[in-house]
């Protein structure tokens, strides 16, 4: 009894093998082919009408060298060989990478779209007898491998642009560390599609760690959660991220969280632009140099909390907020808030002896530390808080004049 299965046939070895004379049909036709896709598209796609003179000149080399490939891939037997793929990249081999960039990859799928219909419809008219299904069957073949390297040239294309953007940020964060000129900034920032979203205010903390390109795409997804303009890098261990729209920095800080590795993240102050924020970044960095000094420190913490640790760690900038901003604002306070500090914090944080040191009522003491806490934003009754005040009235001491 004869097996009644049907064998397939081997994708090697075609079972119809198109004629030569129909081959040769499409061969001649190739250039009109071509055109009849050009025309087409201008017809049914209004963005393809608005591309400049260069651009449409290549789609149409794009589809000539289509309708070759298809005509070698004919020939070749309409097989799914190692040489198809070659066969198929040489369609976009043809124009310029610059297409890439000009016309999108869904607008690229339209022109291949419009080109496989002109084909369909004209292509089987070529065809020898009982040759039309196998020439439509190896058009659609043909389509999906065309399909298929459309996709890889984008895919190259937008590697190389991740690389390239990586290393623009990554050069736009190093001109902000470095204290750059407003102008490098702001022609680093356009290049790379910044869109200025005021407050701007720069993150410090631990990279995660792997693949460059990986971190800084966690990164951005989490930067586009919470609705923010970032620009990120990564500098040895550390990933830096420069954010338009904080509004509340710690907050934004926190937003960001799922995009560093473990250990502190510090913010720096919010300025009124991306221009400015050199004083951002110093301030986030150097608050991260100094973060281990307060083990108990929040993640995320301002840098402007850990002025204490920074100044230790020999950051000038600390010391001069500390002087300036709490010293020399006690000093112009008078109303002996000075006296009434050092006494305070010689009786041990002691109310009560502090007012006999001083031979005042105790009160006189509450209301001159209320007086301090409105001066300086910082509470001598706040551990934290008037760990600050003894560093600044030490630096104060120090350097008066300045």
């Amino acid at each position: 009894m004869a097996d009644s299965r049907i064998t397939e046939p081997s994708p090697e070895t075609p079972a119809n093998p198109l004629q030569p004379a129909t081959l040769r049909r499409i061969e001649r036709h190739a250039g009109a082919l071509a055109s009849s896709a050009v025309a087409r598209m201008d017809e049914t796609l209004p963005w393809f009408r608005a591309l400049p003179a260069d651009q449409r000149s290549w789609v149409m080399l794009v589809a000539q060298a289509g309708v070759r490939s298809l005509v070698e891939w004919l020939r070749s037997g309409a097989t799914v060989a190692a040489s198809t793929q070659e066969i198929s990249d040489e369609v976009f081999a043809a124009a310029p990478r610059a297409l890439a960039r000009a016309i999108t990859l869904t607008q690229t799928v339209q022109l291949i779209k419009v080109t496989i219909d002109v084909a369909e419809a004209e292509v089987p008219g070529f065809a020898g007898k009982g040759e039309t299904a196998l020439l439509l069957q190896a058009i659609l073949r043909f389509s999906r491998e065309i399909a298929f390297s459309a996709a890889r040239v984008y895919a190259r294309a937008a590697e190389s642009r991740g690389a390239w953007d990586a290393r623009l940020q990554a050069m736009l964060v190093d001109a902000l560390l470095r204290g750059d000129s407003q102008d490098v900034l702001a022609s680093r920032a356009g290049a790379l599609g910044w869109v200025d979203s005021p407050p701007v205010a720069v993150v410090v903390g631990r990279s995660p760690g792997g693949d460059i390109t990986a971190v800084l795409h966690a990164l951005y997804r989490a930067a586009r959660r919470a609705r923010l303009e970032v620009i990120g890098g990564v500098h040895g261990d550390r990933l830096v991220a420069v954010v338009g729209g904080a509004t509340d920095p710690v907050a934004t800080a926190a937003a960001l969280r799922s995009g560093f590795g473990e250990g502190p993240i510090v913010v720096g102050p919010a300025v009124p632009a991306l221009e400015q924020a050199t004083e951002s970044a110093r301030a986030a960095l150097a608050g991260f140099r100094a973060a281990p000094a307060w083990p108990g420190a929040p993640t995320p913490v301002a840098a402007d909390d850990l002025l204490p640790e920074r100044a230790l760690a020999g950051d000038l900038d600390a010391r001069r907020k500390l002087r300036n901003d709490v010293y020399a604002a006690l000093t112009r306070a008078g109303g002996a808030l000075l006296e009434t500090l050092d006494a305070f914090f010689a009786a041990g944080g002691v109310l009560e002896s502090a007012a006999r040191e001083l031979y005042v009522h105790p009160n006189t003491v509450r209301y001159r530390l209320r007086r301090v806490a409105e001066v300086t934003a910082l509470s001598p009754l706040d551990g934290r808080d008037a760990f600050a005040l003894r560093m600044a009235l030490s630096i104060g001491r120090l350097d008066p004049a300045t």
